[in-house]
Protein backbone atom coordinates (compact mmCIF):
# COMPACT_ATOMS: atom_id res chain seq x y z
CA UNK A 1 0.00 0.00 0.00
CA UNK A 2 1.65 3.09 -1.30
CA UNK A 3 0.67 6.64 -1.31
CA UNK A 4 -0.04 7.87 -4.53
CA UNK A 5 -2.26 11.66 -3.69
CA UNK A 6 -2.98 13.76 -0.45
CA UNK A 7 -5.65 16.40 -1.00
CA UNK A 8 -7.71 18.62 0.58
CA UNK A 9 -11.35 19.28 2.05
CA UNK A 10 -13.03 22.25 4.54
CA UNK A 11 -15.11 21.10 7.17
CA UNK A 12 -17.86 23.34 8.70
CA UNK A 13 -19.63 22.10 11.50
CA UNK A 14 -21.49 24.68 14.17
CA UNK A 15 -21.63 24.31 17.59
CA UNK A 16 -24.50 24.54 20.18
CA UNK A 17 -23.63 27.15 21.57
CA UNK A 18 -20.40 29.43 21.08
CA UNK A 19 -17.43 28.52 22.43
CA UNK A 20 -15.45 31.02 24.82
CA UNK A 21 -12.21 30.84 27.20
CA UNK A 22 -9.77 33.69 27.94
CA UNK A 23 -7.93 33.18 24.53
CA UNK A 24 -11.11 33.63 21.92
CA UNK A 25 -14.69 32.79 21.09
CA UNK A 26 -15.78 30.57 18.40
CA UNK A 27 -19.18 29.55 17.04
CA UNK A 28 -18.31 26.85 14.97
CA UNK A 29 -15.46 24.30 13.67
CA UNK A 30 -14.22 25.46 10.49
CA UNK A 31 -11.14 22.27 10.12
CA UNK A 32 -8.65 21.37 6.96
CA UNK A 33 -9.26 17.47 6.15
CA UNK A 34 -6.28 15.61 4.39
CA UNK A 35 -7.24 12.69 2.37
CA UNK A 36 -4.23 10.56 1.78
CA UNK A 37 -5.21 8.07 -1.48
CA UNK A 38 -2.93 4.88 -2.10
CA UNK A 39 -2.48 2.49 -4.91
CA UNK A 40 -5.10 0.08 -4.03
CA UNK A 41 -7.88 2.65 -3.58
CA UNK A 42 -8.21 2.96 0.29
CA UNK A 43 -8.00 6.85 1.73
CA UNK A 44 -6.93 7.60 5.00
CA UNK A 45 -8.47 10.51 6.91
CA UNK A 46 -6.84 13.48 9.08
CA UNK A 47 -7.89 16.95 10.17
CA UNK A 48 -6.88 20.00 11.64
CA UNK A 49 -8.16 23.18 13.19
CA UNK A 50 -6.65 26.76 12.49
CA UNK A 51 -5.95 27.14 16.25
CA UNK A 52 -3.66 30.55 15.30
CA UNK A 53 -3.40 31.83 19.32
CA UNK A 54 -2.13 28.65 20.39
CA UNK A 55 -0.45 26.53 17.63
CA UNK A 56 0.40 29.04 14.83
CA UNK A 57 -1.12 27.75 12.02
CA UNK A 58 -4.04 28.77 10.38
CA UNK A 59 -5.68 27.30 7.29
CA UNK A 60 -3.98 28.64 5.01
CA UNK A 61 -0.81 27.61 6.15
CA UNK A 62 -2.12 24.11 7.03
CA UNK A 63 -2.48 23.44 3.48
CA UNK A 64 0.57 25.25 2.36
CA UNK A 65 2.72 22.97 4.86
CA UNK A 66 1.01 20.00 3.35
CA UNK A 67 1.21 20.55 -0.06
CA UNK A 68 5.05 21.81 -0.73
CA UNK A 69 6.68 20.53 2.71
CA UNK A 70 4.96 17.42 3.31
CA UNK A 71 3.55 15.60 0.66
CA UNK A 72 6.48 15.78 -1.92
CA UNK A 73 8.20 13.53 0.69
CA UNK A 74 5.45 10.90 1.58
CA UNK A 75 4.47 10.09 -2.47
CA UNK A 76 5.58 6.65 -3.24
CA UNK A 77 6.04 6.35 0.30
CA UNK A 78 5.06 2.73 1.64
CA UNK A 79 2.27 2.61 4.77
CA UNK A 80 3.73 -0.68 6.10
CA UNK A 81 7.34 1.71 6.71
CA UNK A 82 5.27 3.58 9.60
CA UNK A 83 8.04 4.90 11.47
CA UNK A 84 9.74 6.14 8.29
CA UNK A 85 6.95 8.01 7.42
CA UNK A 86 6.42 9.74 10.84
CA UNK A 87 10.21 10.75 11.05
CA UNK A 88 9.57 12.47 7.05
CA UNK A 89 6.61 14.43 8.70
CA UNK A 90 8.23 15.48 11.57
CA UNK A 91 11.89 16.58 9.68
CA UNK A 92 9.67 18.20 7.18
CA UNK A 93 9.81 21.87 8.48
CA UNK A 94 9.81 23.55 12.09
CA UNK A 95 6.66 24.18 13.62
CA UNK A 96 3.30 23.49 12.01
CA UNK A 97 2.24 20.73 14.15
CA UNK A 98 -1.56 20.80 13.45
CA UNK A 99 -0.29 20.04 9.70
CA UNK A 100 1.78 17.57 10.56
CA UNK A 101 -1.08 15.66 12.88
CA UNK A 102 -3.23 15.81 10.14
CA UNK A 103 -1.43 13.89 7.89
CA UNK A 104 -0.23 11.69 10.48
CA UNK A 105 -3.38 10.51 11.86
CA UNK A 106 -4.11 10.24 7.80
CA UNK A 107 -1.31 7.83 8.05
CA UNK A 108 -1.97 5.91 11.26
CA UNK A 109 -5.98 5.44 9.94
CA UNK A 110 -4.26 3.63 6.66
CA UNK A 111 -1.89 1.72 8.93
CA UNK A 112 -4.91 0.37 10.65
CA UNK A 113 -6.63 -0.32 7.61
CA UNK A 114 -3.57 -2.15 5.90
CA UNK A 115 -3.77 -4.92 9.37
CA UNK A 116 -7.09 -4.68 9.00
CA UNK A 117 -7.39 -3.58 12.74
CA UNK A 118 -8.57 -0.34 14.94
CA UNK A 119 -5.75 1.65 15.41
CA UNK A 120 -5.77 1.46 19.14
CA UNK A 121 -4.93 -2.99 18.80
CA UNK A 122 -2.29 -1.71 16.91
CA UNK A 123 -0.90 0.76 19.29
CA UNK A 124 -1.20 -1.73 22.21
CA UNK A 125 -4.96 -2.72 22.80
CA UNK A 126 -7.30 -1.72 25.76
CA UNK A 127 -10.93 -0.93 26.92
CA UNK A 128 -12.35 0.85 23.66
CA UNK A 129 -14.87 2.97 25.53
CA UNK A 130 -13.64 5.73 27.62
CA UNK A 131 -15.53 8.76 29.57
CA UNK A 132 -14.70 12.67 28.55
CA UNK A 133 -15.28 15.84 30.05
CA UNK A 134 -17.21 18.80 29.00
CA UNK A 135 -16.25 22.17 28.71
CA UNK A 136 -18.06 24.95 30.28
CA UNK A 137 -17.22 27.93 28.35
CA UNK A 138 -16.62 31.42 30.05
CA UNK A 139 -20.07 33.53 30.10
CA UNK A 140 -22.26 35.48 33.23
CA UNK A 141 -22.22 33.13 36.53
CA UNK A 142 -26.13 32.39 36.33
CA UNK A 143 -24.94 30.65 32.65
CA UNK A 144 -22.22 29.06 33.38
CA UNK A 145 -23.98 27.42 36.61
CA UNK A 146 -26.99 26.64 34.07
CA UNK A 147 -24.89 25.21 32.09
CA UNK A 148 -22.64 23.21 34.53
CA UNK A 149 -26.17 21.57 36.16
CA UNK A 150 -27.48 20.85 32.03
CA UNK A 151 -24.11 18.93 31.74
CA UNK A 152 -24.48 16.95 34.67
CA UNK A 153 -28.29 16.17 33.84
CA UNK A 154 -26.90 14.56 30.38
CA UNK A 155 -24.89 12.26 32.42
CA UNK A 156 -21.32 14.09 32.60
CA UNK A 157 -19.64 13.21 35.79
CA UNK A 158 -16.46 15.54 34.73
CA UNK A 159 -17.13 19.41 33.96
CA UNK A 160 -13.80 21.83 32.54
CA UNK A 161 -14.26 25.41 33.87
CA UNK A 162 -13.28 28.01 31.75
CA UNK A 163 -11.40 30.64 33.12
CA UNK A 164 -8.88 33.11 33.59
CA UNK A 165 -10.85 36.59 32.63
CA UNK A 166 -11.08 38.24 35.43
CA UNK A 167 -9.61 36.60 38.92
CA UNK A 168 -12.53 37.78 41.23
CA UNK A 169 -15.25 36.79 39.53
CA UNK A 170 -13.48 33.28 38.47
CA UNK A 171 -13.41 32.74 41.97
CA UNK A 172 -17.09 33.81 42.67
CA UNK A 173 -17.85 31.95 39.61
CA UNK A 174 -16.62 27.88 40.58
CA UNK A 175 -17.64 28.71 43.91
CA UNK A 176 -21.35 28.84 42.08
CA UNK A 177 -21.04 25.90 40.20
CA UNK A 178 -19.37 23.93 42.91
CA UNK A 179 -22.20 24.80 45.33
CA UNK A 180 -24.73 23.86 42.20
CA UNK A 181 -23.35 20.80 41.17
CA UNK A 182 -22.21 18.85 44.80
CA UNK A 183 -20.28 15.85 44.78
CA UNK A 184 -22.12 15.22 41.28
CA UNK A 185 -19.16 15.89 38.78
CA UNK A 186 -15.56 16.82 39.49
CA UNK A 187 -14.61 20.27 38.21
CA UNK A 188 -11.30 20.67 36.61
CA UNK A 189 -10.45 24.67 35.78
CA UNK A 190 -8.85 25.94 32.77
CA UNK A 191 -7.40 29.44 33.34
CA UNK A 192 -5.80 29.16 29.02
CA UNK A 193 -2.96 31.39 30.50
CA UNK A 194 -5.36 33.93 31.94
CA UNK A 195 -3.31 34.68 34.86
CA UNK A 196 -0.29 35.40 36.76
CA UNK A 197 1.62 32.78 38.88
CA UNK A 198 0.39 35.10 41.90
CA UNK A 199 -3.51 35.34 41.17
CA UNK A 200 -3.18 32.11 40.82
CA UNK A 201 -1.70 31.05 43.83
CA UNK A 202 -4.04 33.68 45.67
CA UNK A 203 -7.80 32.58 43.85
CA UNK A 204 -6.64 28.64 44.41
CA UNK A 205 -5.52 29.28 48.07
CA UNK A 206 -9.54 31.29 48.42
CA UNK A 207 -11.09 27.90 46.73
CA UNK A 208 -9.50 25.48 49.05
CA UNK A 209 -10.25 27.65 52.22
CA UNK A 210 -13.71 28.00 50.92
CA UNK A 211 -13.57 24.29 50.87
CA UNK A 212 -13.95 23.62 46.75
CA UNK A 213 -12.67 20.80 45.91
CA UNK A 214 -11.39 20.66 42.19
CA UNK A 215 -9.63 17.46 40.54
CA UNK A 216 -7.32 20.27 38.33
CA UNK A 217 -6.27 23.64 37.46
CA UNK A 218 -5.25 23.57 33.85
CA UNK A 219 -2.38 26.34 32.11
CA UNK A 220 -2.86 28.96 34.83
CA UNK A 221 -0.57 31.30 33.82
CA UNK A 222 1.58 31.88 30.26
CA UNK A 223 2.98 28.90 28.23
CA UNK A 224 7.02 29.71 28.45
CA UNK A 225 6.22 30.75 32.45
CA UNK A 226 7.54 27.36 33.53
CA UNK A 227 9.04 29.33 36.55
CA UNK A 228 5.31 30.74 37.36
CA UNK A 229 3.93 27.30 36.52
CA UNK A 230 6.67 26.27 39.11
CA UNK A 231 5.78 28.57 41.38
CA UNK A 232 2.15 27.81 41.26
CA UNK A 233 2.57 23.92 41.95
CA UNK A 234 4.76 24.46 45.05
CA UNK A 235 2.25 26.43 46.81
CA UNK A 236 -1.16 24.65 46.50
CA UNK A 237 -2.33 21.59 47.38
CA UNK A 238 -5.00 21.23 43.45
CA UNK A 239 -2.68 19.89 41.01
CA UNK A 240 -1.37 21.64 38.30
CA UNK A 241 -1.63 20.56 34.56
CA UNK A 242 0.55 21.95 32.23
CA UNK A 243 -0.98 22.58 28.35
CA UNK A 244 -0.08 24.68 26.21
CA UNK A 245 3.41 24.93 28.14
CA UNK A 246 4.08 21.22 26.28
CA UNK A 247 3.96 20.77 22.69
CA UNK A 248 6.76 17.99 22.04
CA UNK A 249 8.97 15.47 24.45
CA UNK A 250 11.93 17.72 25.02
CA UNK A 251 9.40 20.41 26.49
CA UNK A 252 7.61 17.33 29.21
CA UNK A 253 11.09 16.24 30.00
CA UNK A 254 12.14 20.02 31.00
CA UNK A 255 8.53 20.71 32.90
CA UNK A 256 9.44 17.18 34.51
CA UNK A 257 13.00 18.38 35.73
CA UNK A 258 11.57 21.46 36.93
CA UNK A 259 8.54 19.76 38.58
CA UNK A 260 6.38 22.44 37.32
CA UNK A 261 2.99 20.69 37.04
CA UNK A 262 2.01 17.48 38.40
CA UNK A 263 -0.19 16.09 34.93
CA UNK A 264 0.07 16.90 31.08
CA UNK A 265 -2.04 17.65 28.59
CA UNK A 266 -1.52 15.40 25.33
CA UNK A 267 -3.28 17.10 22.46
CA UNK A 268 -2.12 15.73 18.69
CA UNK A 269 -2.13 19.72 17.34
CA UNK A 270 0.51 20.09 19.44
CA UNK A 271 2.57 17.11 19.29
CA UNK A 272 2.18 17.13 15.64
CA UNK A 273 0.43 13.99 15.36
CA UNK A 274 0.10 10.67 17.19
CA UNK A 275 3.78 9.65 17.25
CA UNK A 276 5.09 12.12 19.47
CA UNK A 277 2.07 11.72 21.64
CA UNK A 278 3.22 8.60 22.26
CA UNK A 279 6.49 9.31 22.94
CA UNK A 280 5.16 11.94 26.11
CA UNK A 281 3.10 8.88 27.09
CA UNK A 282 5.83 7.14 27.52
CA UNK A 283 8.34 9.77 28.55
CA UNK A 284 5.45 10.37 31.65
CA UNK A 285 5.03 7.23 32.18
CA UNK A 286 8.69 6.69 33.54
CA UNK A 287 8.41 9.36 35.58
CA UNK A 288 4.95 8.67 37.15
CA UNK A 289 3.07 11.49 35.65
CA UNK A 290 -0.20 11.46 34.79
CA UNK A 291 -1.33 12.52 31.47
CA UNK A 292 -5.11 13.83 29.88
CA UNK A 293 -5.59 13.83 26.08
CA UNK A 294 -6.97 16.70 25.11
CA UNK A 295 -8.70 18.25 21.82
CA UNK A 296 -8.60 21.66 20.30
CA UNK A 297 -12.00 22.24 18.58
CA UNK A 298 -12.10 19.33 16.24
CA UNK A 299 -14.85 17.27 14.82
CA UNK A 300 -14.87 13.51 15.45
CA UNK A 301 -12.41 12.83 12.51
CA UNK A 302 -9.04 14.04 14.69
CA UNK A 303 -10.82 13.41 18.08
CA UNK A 304 -11.24 9.52 16.91
CA UNK A 305 -7.58 9.25 16.77
CA UNK A 306 -6.50 10.72 20.22
CA UNK A 307 -9.62 8.20 21.35
CA UNK A 308 -7.14 5.35 19.52
CA UNK A 309 -4.17 6.98 21.52
CA UNK A 310 -6.37 7.55 25.31
CA UNK A 311 -7.48 3.57 24.88
CA UNK A 312 -4.08 2.14 24.28
CA UNK A 313 -2.10 4.50 26.65
CA UNK A 314 -4.92 4.24 29.35
CA UNK A 315 -1.77 2.85 31.78
CA UNK A 316 -0.72 6.80 31.74
CA UNK A 317 -3.43 8.75 30.26
CA UNK A 318 -5.74 8.31 33.03
CA UNK A 319 -8.15 11.50 32.12
CA UNK A 320 -9.69 12.23 29.15
CA UNK A 321 -11.20 15.60 27.48
CA UNK A 322 -11.78 14.91 24.36
CA UNK A 323 -15.26 16.68 24.01
CA UNK A 324 -15.12 18.37 21.09
CA UNK A 325 -17.94 16.20 18.94
CA UNK A 326 -20.35 16.76 21.77
CA UNK A 327 -20.16 20.40 21.67
CA UNK A 328 -21.04 20.44 17.61
CA UNK A 329 -24.49 20.61 16.41
CA UNK A 330 -24.19 17.41 14.48
CA UNK A 331 -21.89 14.72 13.52
CA UNK A 332 -20.73 14.62 9.74
CA UNK A 333 -18.59 11.64 10.13
CA UNK A 334 -20.26 7.96 9.02
CA UNK A 335 -18.58 4.93 10.99
CA UNK A 336 -15.30 5.21 13.50
CA UNK A 337 -15.83 6.54 16.82
CA UNK A 338 -19.01 6.52 18.68
CA UNK A 339 -19.33 10.06 20.88
CA UNK A 340 -22.59 9.42 22.66
CA UNK A 341 -22.41 12.21 24.89
CA UNK A 342 -19.85 11.87 27.76
CA UNK A 343 -19.05 8.10 26.71
CA UNK A 344 -16.88 7.19 23.84
CA UNK A 345 -16.61 3.68 22.26
CA UNK A 346 -14.50 2.18 19.11
CA UNK A 347 -15.94 0.20 16.72
CA UNK A 348 -14.03 -2.98 15.38
CA UNK A 349 -13.80 -1.67 11.39
CA UNK A 350 -9.85 -1.03 10.37
CA UNK A 351 -7.82 1.69 11.20
CA UNK A 352 -10.02 4.86 12.12
CA UNK A 353 -13.28 3.20 10.62
CA UNK A 354 -14.13 6.36 8.65
CA UNK A 355 -16.54 5.47 6.23
CA UNK A 356 -17.32 9.17 5.07
CA UNK A 357 -17.32 13.01 6.03
CA UNK A 358 -20.73 14.69 4.95
CA UNK A 359 -20.69 18.05 3.67
CA UNK A 360 -16.78 18.03 2.81
CA UNK A 361 -16.09 21.42 0.14
CA UNK A 362 -13.22 20.38 -1.84
CA UNK A 363 -9.97 22.52 -1.65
Amino acid sequence: MKITDIRFGMLRVPLKTPFKTALRTVDKVEDIVVMVHTDDGRVGYGEAPATAVITGDTHGSIVDAVRHYIAPRLIGQDIADLNRITKLVQGSMEKNTSAKAAVEIAVYDLWGQLYDAPLYKLLGGGDPVITTDITISVDYIDKMVADSVAAVERGFESLKIKVGKDIGVDIERVRAIYAAVEDRALLRLDANQGWTAKEAVYALHALEDAGVRLELVEQPVKARDLEGMRYVTERVHTPIMADESVFGPAEVMDLIRMRAADIINIKLMKTGGISNAIRIADIAGLYGVECMIGCMLESSISVAAAVHVAVAKSDVITKVDLDGPSLCAYDPVDGGVNFNESEISISEAPGLGIREIRGLEPL
